[in-house]
């Protein structure tokens, strides 16, 4: 139960140096959004050797004094919250300067190289990465970190467009008086949170994660941990499982938000969940995977996968230690992706096939999707095998799946 406690803290797929290195302090939800957006920048903060490295090097200290006095700055000089907000965003120099004294700082075996090869690269959080020598690696995945931060910054301090601007755009109406004064207030009280700071990232950063909370988008920190809280029961009945005995591991059901903020779950939703309760008791696999976020409609308070959980157990009597949600999909590409993170993560064999079941429309789609993965995640999150049915297919994930998404804040990883 020990080892359950350290490799669920931050979800790690059984990398237990990694757990160990950034687990949340009590489980706070800002814990989880700052780790699963910027992993890299949490090992800078809690590898002590690498954070001492980074807090001595002179042109770091000077790069981190310059942000704090921008921030200062800004709220005596500033009359509108576009200049209050630029003032804590990363530029291209200060994004450069950092890549500069990554190169020069890392040398073989020491506290960087070690945190690279021991923690950064068995992770998978930068795989597309991966072929890069370690110290490139380290070098992109700061400026994939950085560059993170001024999409966040971007979207919810500036009203730039989201991804998925229906259900993921900034909550404030950026050209009123009164969004003046909240972003005066979030820099004072910024300033304050980390005056005494001296990493160079920490204003930028915490300043994404500020803005994102009073957008009230914890949305990565929902269900969080999953293996101690709602996925509890079938984590411990993965370790039974006698997987020769079904011919997949898994049924994974994509969520269907209901066009109100009144019903839980609409009735496709229910429709998919029947679809796999079918093949549940046909014995297709041991585990239904439900997947989908707080999506639909905008700001809604209803989780998809956590409805369609209850659903599940409470109208179709499915046993809860057969289903694992999967809380923070935002679209069917990511409905694959986090499945197969999942799969990873809780020890699910990845060589065994599992079966998408949705309507057919979504199965027709998904069929097509490839480019679009492409598109918006740079890869494809698994590999298609045969279509059984229309409203049937067979997927088997692939471990780029495992790489934090810079452009998605409230679905990273």
């Amino acid at each position: 139960m020990k080892k359950l406690l350290l490799l669920t803290m931050l979800g790690l797929g059984g990398i237990s140096v990694l757990a160990q290195t950034l687990a949340p302090v009590k489980n706070a939800p800002t814990d989880y959004v700052k780790i699963k957006n910027y992993g890299l920048l949490t090992l800078f903060e809690q590898d002590a050797e690498v954070s001492n490295l980074l807090k001595n090097d002179p042109e770091l200290v000077q790069l981190t004094q310059k942000k704090l006095s921008a921030l200062s700055t800004s709220l005596t000089d500033c009359k509108d919250a576009a200049c209050l907000v630029t003032a804590v965003k990363l530029t291209d120099d200060d994004i450069k300067t950092v890549s500069n004294r990554l190169e020069v700082l890392y040398k073989t075996a020491n506290a960087l190289n070690r945190m690279v090869k021991s923690k950064l690269l068995p992770s998978g959080f930068y795989s597309l990465y991966k072929k890069l020598s370690p110290e490139q690696l380290l070098i992109k995945a700061w400026e994939q970190d950085a560059g993170s931060i001024n999409y966040t910054i971007g979207v919810y301090a500036e009203g730039k467009k989201p991804n998925y601007p229906q259900i993921d755009s900034i909550s404030y109406n950026i050209k009123s008086r009164a969004y003046f004064t909240l972003m005066y207030d979030a820099s004072a009280t910024l300033l304050g949170d980390i005056k005494g700071t001296k990493l160079f990232f920490e204003p930028a950063m915490q300043a994404a994660l500020l803005y994102l909370q009073i957008n009230e988008r914890h949305d990565p920190a929902n269900y969080e941990p999953m293996e101690l809280n709602a996925n509890k029961a079938a984590v411990t009945r993965v370790q039974t499982i006698k997987w020769a005995d079904y011919p997949y591991s898994n049924i994974l059901v994509p969520g269907a938000g209901p066009d109100n903020l009144t019903s839980p779950l609409s009735g496709e939703g229910m429709l998919r969940c029947r679809l796999a309760v079918q093949e549940y008791k046909a014995g297709k696999a041991p585990f239904i995977i439900v997947s989908g976020g707080n999506v639909h409609p905008y700001k809604t308070k209803y989780n998809e996968a956590g409805e369609m959980k209850v659903y599940l157990m409470k109208t179709l009597h499915i046993p809860e230690n057969v289903i694992i949600i999967e809380p923070h999909a935002r679209h069917t590409t990511t409905n694959m992706r986090n499945s197969a993170r999942l799969i990873y993560k809780y020890g699910i064999p990845a060589d065994k096939p599992g079966i998408v079941v949705t309507d057919k429309s979504q199965t027709d789609f998904i069929m097509n999707m490839d480019a679009r993965c492409q598109k918006e995640l740079n890869y494809v999150p698994y590999k298609l095998a045969k279509r059984n049915s229309e409203t049937e297919v067979e997927y088997y994930p692939v471990e780029e799946a495992k790489q934090i998404d810079p452009d998605e804040p409230l679905d990273p990883r």
